[in-house]
This record gives C-alpha cells, sequence and structure tokens, in this order.
C-alpha cells in the first residue's frame, strides 16, 4: 500500500467526480462535503481526514453516507446484510462501486481543527446536492431522499444477503 497523501488531521472534504452519478447532476464539480471528526460533545473521536476519506474509498454504505449515496444513484442493490439491520450493496455491489469511485471520485480537502464550525456555512452557501443533513433547501434533497427510501424498501423487501 502506498502512503496516503491525505493527512491524519482534523477538516474539512470535499468530493466531486469526473462522471456525475446521475444524469441530473452536472461532472467535474462539488457535489459533497464532509467533516472529521465530528463535534463530540464531552468525548474525544478517533476520526481524521484520512481515516474518513479512506473509509469512503474502501468501506461500505453501512458506514459512508456517500457511498450509500454514490450507490443507490448509481442503482446498486442495497441488501439487508448480517443479521438483517445493516444495508451495503453487498461483497460484488461494493466492490462495483469501489471501482467505480477510483475511475471517477475524486477529494480534496482542507485541514481545520474545529471542522464542524465550518460544515453548516458551506452547506447552507454551496450547491452540495450529495449532502442531505442541513441541506433541505437544495433542489436535489427531496429526489435524493425518495431514491434512497425506494432503495432501503426494496433491501427490506428482500432476503437477508449472505
Amino acid at each position: 500500500m502506498r502512503p496516503s497523501p491525505v493527512p491524519a488531521a482534523a477538516g474539512v472534504y470535499g468530493w466531486h467526480f469526473e462522471k456525475a452519478p446521475c444524469p441530473d447532476l452536472d461532472a467535474g464539480r462539488l457535489l459533497y462535503v464532509g467533516i472529521a471528526p465530528r463535534y463530540m460533545a464531552n468525548r474525544t473521536s478517533t476520526q481524521n481526514l484520512r481515516k474518513r476519506v479512506r473509509y469512503h474509498y474502501r468501506g461500505n454504505a453501512a458506514g459512508s453516507t456517500l457511498r450509500l449515496t454514490l450507490g443507490c444513484l448509481l442503482g446498486i442493490e442495497l441488501r439487508r446484510v448480517g443479521s438483517g439491520k445493516r444495508m451495503t450493496f453487498g461483497k460484488a455491489g461494493e466492490a462495483t462501486l469501489s471501482q467505480w469511485m477510483a475511475e471517477n471520485a475524486r477529494v480534496c480537502w482542507i485541514e481545520r481543527d474545529e471542522p464542524w464550525t465550518m460544515e453548516s456555512e458551506l452547506i447552507s452557501q454551496l450547491d452540495l446536492p450529495l449532502n442531505l443533513d442541513q441541506n433541505r433547501h437544495n433542489r436535489f434533497h427531496s429526489r435524493l431522499t425518495e431514491v434512497r427510501s425506494q432503495a432501503r424498501q426494496r433491501a427490506r423487501e428482500l432476503a437477508v444477503s449472505a
């Protein structure tokens, strides 16, 4: 494994895509922002930019709202796994999504000691269609909410995946 250029520090990260995950979104522009760590009153988080970015690239839909969103927009079938409470795209679907991200996803970041102080401002001032939290004003919000809801409903109707 080669060294990561992403710092093991707190900050804000942004995602843009060479090819948009659906025709309604423009390719090449910023579509999603996230922070690491999240604000945690009275607790210390071990999250940092490197861990979050790595998880978005290599994790699964159960732990990454970005992966959940991208997979749903790309039409990858969401499935219940394990005990049936968690939902991912399964081994093959997550691999398909990881490959799509390797080919299309680009991430940028800025280090900030308290990134949660910037998150609301960025979401309110920028057009970030893949962010749902704090972003009801975005024109894509209701469509994305519906796409994800339908994927979850379909997953509930299917047998738990091995």
